[in-house]
């Protein structure tokens, strides 16, 4: 939720008209991410002021806005050096409009401007303190008293480096937040740091660096303010400003590019060489070079940050011949099963290999229980694979969700491991459990769709899920790449099991069936579109199915719900008599996914309990089931499968239905309200 896009040149002609779409298009990269309100802030012509402008809306909406602000020959010329910065904002504190969009101000001068992702949970603090110095506050955010913070760092202490005001004023507040922080007094700096939210640094230069790795600096300890000293009393409110014990590492090219954003998507057309911040990391550039400072160092701390070459293509972030990144997502599942398998599945000796985990196997054997923990459709794909894991690993599997694991404090031991799954491997609650979980000893695997995130980094291990980027804020091929994730896991667990060696045999052939199998179910979407038809109107629609397709009724159900704005429920086919059955008459959709599978019998039983309410279901069943169809108004037929693996196959007409549902009511496919893609915040 909400994106940072900053950019600097040094030495690097640019105009300024130029930096703003940089700036422009960045922000579109990051749309993905949910907001309701955009903002940028450049240097003016006579570069002795910041020029910003706000907008409610789209990124459409802002261009527009600047096309008219910024105009003539003074934006056109050259410039060597700039800072631009730029933000999509989605509302916490402040509803969405101008004067609580960012960037946000120190002063009406506009001495120093911030960009800012998260939630400064003292903020009120900070605001009481700094109103008593005599600050006004245009906004009802949070954010704005970070800027007024430096503001007034900078007026009690003016020998302070521009990093240094940032990282005093970090000390005072808590919570969780990604900054960029320009500043008229310090022209072509730029100061970024980030705590629990991503925040990364892409470099761009003719020649490469003089080394691949840039060294964190450390600096002595400094104390928080003090609210009740007086600033005008003269009375020291910090330590002396930190020394760093290296120097600023050089270039071997002067002429450099920067990039600051939330998310590689936005400057990977701009280049592949990247930095993933870590928490407390204090990024600033002058002079052209950058260095990276650490709050608090602890003993884990590494002496650098690896630059890290994307292996992300431009195409993949664009939406080709699709009319919505969703619906491109759906129809690339295909692709991305095949390449969550690539290297690992070698269906020619019935093996699976994954690297990530394979030092820590042994361990994971001899653990007292598994524990999956997620939220929302990252939590759906742990409860489609808790069964089989069950079979294949015979170790007790709790699934969790982040949040209520939490509320619980729930006991953790140390012969414990605990998956810890995310798309963004940023989602907060999850990281705040894991982080709970590793405090507590239990060994850490991520299951993550985002090399350098949070999860990937502080996990012990984990698999990669090699979905490829997901722009639709609606997870899909995410969705069944983590499945099958977690699928070759339990297949790994029972690699030496002689028990259980046919059932191995039989997941491995079916996966290696699978990416034609889903070809074959997305040519059902003429199919779903004429289903969608004829549902769109409705305001309900109940999903129901028990053993391994549960789950594909809770992820189906989810989708409709945010998508749609449809009210939508997932039922356990095995709890219809205990209350949802009340529902069912002549007028309420029922969508039953009925396979031959264990629990046939059971569903049948669902679907007949049904029919003699009067209801029409809806059925997603096998082809050839003509014993089922009979049973139903409509059907949708899909390939067999092997049981386990049927809800890969059944989550598919789910996603298109709600797809083609939002899009019959006119709905925002791919960012819909009130939500984001990469959940940051509780």
């Amino acid at each position: 939720m909400c994106g940072i896009f900053a950019y600097l040149n040094y030495l690097t002609p640019k105009s300024r008209q130029e930096v703003l779409d940089l700036l422009l298009t960045g922000l579109k990269r990051l749309e993905y991410r949910g907001y309701d309100s955009t903002g940028v802030a450049i240097d003016s012509p006579d570069n002795k002021n910041i020029v910003m402008v706000k907008r409610t809306g789209k990124v459409k909406v802002l261009e527009e806005a600047i096309q008219e602000h910024f105009s003539g020959a003074d934006y056109s010329e050259p410039v060597l050096t700039h800072i631009g910065i730029a933000h999509t904002r989605w509302a916490t504190h402040g509803v969405p409009c101008e004067r609580n969009s960012h960037p946000h101000r120190s002063d009406e001068g506009n001495g120093f401007v911030v960009v800012h992702n998260g939630i400064i949970t003292n903020y009120n603090d900070v605001k009481t303190f700094l109103a008593k110095r005599g600050y006004d506050f245009e906004s009802d955010t949070d954010t704005e008293v970070f800027a007024k913070l430096v503001h007034h760092l900078w007026k009690t202490h003016p020998t302070y480096s521009f990093r240094e005001l940032v990282e005093q004023a970090i000390l005072q507040v808590e919570g969780a937040f990604a900054i960029a922080v320009k500043s008229k007094h310090f022209p072509g700096e730029c100061v970024a740091s980030r705590r629990s939210s991503p925040l990364l640094v892409g470099i761009k230069t003719k020649t490469r660096l003089a080394t691949d790795h840039i060294p964190i600096l450390y600096g002595k300890d400094d104390k928080k303010l003090n609210p009740d000293q007086d600033t005008d009393s003269g009375k020291q409110q910090v330590l002396p400003r930190s020394e760093s014990t290296s120097e600023f590492m050089p270039l071997e090219e002067k002429e450099v590019e920067y990039f600051f954003a939330s998310d590689a998507s936005a400057v990977i057309e701009h280049t592949n060489r990247v930095i993933y911040l870590e928490d407390d990391d204090v990024a600033a550039v002058r002079d052209g070079t950058l260095s990276i400072h650490r709050l608090k160092k602890s003993l884990d701390d590494p002496h650098a940050r690896e630059i890290t070459t994307l292996k992300m293509e431009i195409q993949q972030i664009m939406k080709g011949n699709y009319d919505y990144f969703m619906q491109k997502e759906i129809f690339e599942q295909p692709d991305s099963v095949v390449n969550t398998m690539r290297g690992r599945v070698r269906f020619d000796g019935n093996a699976i290999v994954l690297g990530g985990i394979k030092d820590y196997i042994p361990e994971i054997k001899r653990c007292r229980r598994l524990m999956l923990i997620g939220c929302g459709t990252s939590y759906h794909s742990a409860v489609a694979t808790r069964q089989l894991l069950e079979e294949l690993t015979e170790l007790p599997v709790m699934v969790e969700l982040a949040s209520d694991f939490l509320d619980r404090n729930t006991p953790i031991f140390r012969d414990d491991v605990c998956f810890f799954i995310s798309q963004s491997g940023e989602t907060a609650d999850t990281l705040m459990a894991l982080r709970y979980c590793k405090q507590r000893g239990a060994l850490i695997v991520g299951i993550t769709n985002t090399v350098g995130s949070s999860i990937c980094r502080e996990s012990h291990c984990g698999v990669h899920i090699n979905a490829g980027p997901e722009i639709g804020v609606a997870s899909t091929k995410a969705y069944t790449s983590q499945f099958i994730s977690l699928v070759m896991f339990a297949l790994v667990m029972s690699e030496d099991r002689l028990s259980l060696q046919q059932r191995r045999l039989e997941i491995l052939q079916a996966l290696s069936k699978l990416a034609d199998q889903i070809r074959a179910v997305l040519k059902l979407d003429s199919k779903v579109q004429e289903l969608a038809k004829d549902l769109y109107q409705h305001k309900s629609l109940l999903i129901m199915g028990r053993g391994y397709n549960f789950a594909t009724c809770l992820e189906g159900a989810l989708k409709v719900k945010e998508l749609t704005y449809m009210h939508s429920e997932g039922i356990m086919a095995g709890e219809l008599k205990h209350g949802p059955l009340a529902l069912v008459d002549d007028s309420m959709p029922v969508l039953m996914i009925v396979l031959r599978d264990p629990v046939y019998v059971k569903c049948m039983n669902a679907l007949q309990q049904v029919t003699s309410r009067k209801g029409c279901p809806i059925i997603i069943c096998e082809e050839g089931d003509e014993e089922t169809q009979a049973f139903s108004s409509r059907h949708l037929e899909i390939p067999r499968t092997v049981d386990c693996l049927q809800g890969i196959l059944t989550v598919i007409p789910m996603q298109l239905l709600s797809y083609h549902i939002a899009v019959l009511r006119g709905c925002d496919v791919d960012c819909p309200r009130n939500l984001a893609k990469s959940v940051t915040v509780e």
